[in-house]
């Protein structure tokens, strides 16, 4: 049952993603006048097929569903064919702005596409982390404004108090610290500490345009907070097992630092390889039936989650509080070849959240940040995959994406519309790679036709394509190798 909802979820994601994309290139070529031939789903052999008696234009449905095309008319492929009157619609007889139009409209459909989904599921309800403030690092900037952890943030004022705007979750937060940093000004944060409300001023001025492309909020020293961390699991003769930590323990401390993120209980551990820390612990009480299944651990490439079982028939014991002195164990952190610590424990978080649901033009506004996060953020990741600064790795191919389409789907409507607006963002920042057989490497042609005033000979155009052709090999196959490797896990 498993298998058949990934493969039909698989085809849903993968078709809706291609025929928006096709027809990005389709709805433009037409507008500019272009004569379009076919507009095929798929690859290979045809299943379906029908001829659109207004426009002429054959549309298809074809055996391989791993993609689609758009055939425009173009003298360049039947130069004997075309009749003189056509002539005027041939793809190659349009000016160079119209052809940029169009080869770009596939992936602009994508990104698109992707703001009309994050919209929905913004405007339909979602689950985000409260925003509780967890403890600061000292001499970060939320330190400095006087927060402890525990704060819950309920508006964000400028300076000068005359416009303030409620705060409903830790990503309305994030969102409404963005606009003010990119300004590097000074906030006026109102948040609840018991029963009591106070101003915490955050000075924004110290951002680096660095630090915006990265985690401004952890520059900040702002986590999310007010969570339950706990021991998920305990790796054998690690740190943890030989300090005498046990599946199940909650963290109450680190050497008198209240813990209650795992982000920054994880970073304080890295930053103390080879020297001891005092955990602070609870052990017992309410019985834990089932602890999050994770191998997330205290590196680059943690995850923490939790889930909740039936509650035990048996009496709980009184909880004991214990103080126990673990030293990190120091290793070698791949992404940064920088030495860190570790002690050997999976962590399982549990953080407060709220039902948030926002307006029309909200939704607009947060599904184009959050589209724009993303495509920003995986430009990046190639990026950094090209210069050796991230594992290929990464990279993943069809079975994974199947894989993610299946679990989303089961999760419900709103992870499946989150899934295809994440997949419809990395389809369009792909396309837009430099790469020859690539939109963006036709949008490369077109930049250079524009500049000198001559397109790019054909003989040049057939080296780059089959140089290009290469790199699409190349990068399916690691893809592909990524995927079994994830599968068989070798």
């Amino acid at each position: 049952m498993n298998l058949l909802t990934e493969l039909v979820a698989f085809v849903v994601a993968i078709g809706v993603l291609v025929v928006v994309h096709e027809y990005g290139h389709y709805s433009v070529a037409r507008l500019c006048g272009v004569k379009v031939l076919r507009f095929s789903i798929g690859f290979g052999r045809p299943l379906l097929q029908w001829v659109s008696k207004k426009t002429g234009t054959e549309w298809t449905i074809s055996a391989l569903p791993l993609g689609g095309y758009v055939k425009m008319l173009d003298e360049r492929e039947s130069p004997d064919t075309i009749d003189a009157a056509d002539l005027p619609h041939a793809f190659n007889r349009q000016p160079v702005s119209k052809r940029i139009a169009i080869v770009a409209a596939g992936p602009v459909a994508n990104f698109i596409l992707a703001i009309v989904l994050f919209g929905a599921v913004y405007a339909s309800g979602v689950t985000e982390p409260a925003a509780i403030v967890a403890t600061p690092p000292a001499q970060s900037a939320a330190a400095q404004a006087g927060f402890q952890g525990g704060e819950t943030i309920l508006s964000v004022s400028n300076a000068s108090g005359s416009h303030t705007e409620p705060v409903r979750s830790w990503a309305d937060l994030r969102w409404k610290l963005m606009s003010t940093a990119f300004e590097h000004g000074r906030v006026v944060l109102a948040a609840r500490d018991g029963a009591s409300t106070y101003d915490f001023p955050l000075d924004l001025s110290r951002l680096t345009s660095q630090d915006l492309d990265d985690d401004f909020m952890s520059k900040l020293g702002l986590e999310p907070g007010g969570g339950t961390l706990r021991i998920a699991g305990i790796e054998p003769g690690s740190a943890a097992q030989r300090a005498g930590l046990e599946k199940g323990d909650r963290l109450r401390a680190i050497d008198g630092r209240p813990v209650d993120s795992a982000s920054s209980f994880i970073a304080y551990v890295k930053a103390h390889a080879g020297k001891p820390v005092q955990l602070s612990i609870e052990r017992g009480g309410a019985v834990q039936s089932e602890v999050a299944d994770s191998d997330a651990d205290n590196n680059a490439d943690d995850n923490a989650g939790a889930t909740r079982g039936n509650p035990s028939n048996a009496a709980p014991s009184k909880p004991q509080t214990l103080t126990l002195s673990v030293t990190p164990a120091a290793q070698r952190d791949e992404e940064t070849g920088s030495e860190v610590g570790r002690i050997g424990a999976a962590l399982s978080a549990q953080a407060p959240s709220v039902e948030v649901r926002y307006g029309p033009i909200e939704s607009a506004r947060l599904g184009a940040y959050r589209t724009w996060d993303i495509a920003f953020y995986s430009l990046r990741m190639f990026g950094r995959m090209l210069t050796g600064e991230a594992s290929l790795k990464n990279l993943s191919g069809p079975v994974t994406i199947a894989d993610y389409a299946g679990k989303s789907a089961r999760l419900g409507p709103s992870a499946f519309l989150s899934f295809l607006a994440l997949v419809s963002i990395s389809l369009g920042v792909l396309n837009l790679l430099p790469i020859p057989v690539l939109d963006g490497g036709h949008l490369l042609y077109y930049a250079v036709e524009a500049v000198t005033g001559k397109a790019v000979s054909d003989r040049w155009q057939l080296v780059l394509q089959r140089a290009g052709l290469a790199c699409i090999v190349a990068l399916s196959a690691i893809a592909l190798f990524n995927d079994l490797a994830r599968l068989i896990h070798f």
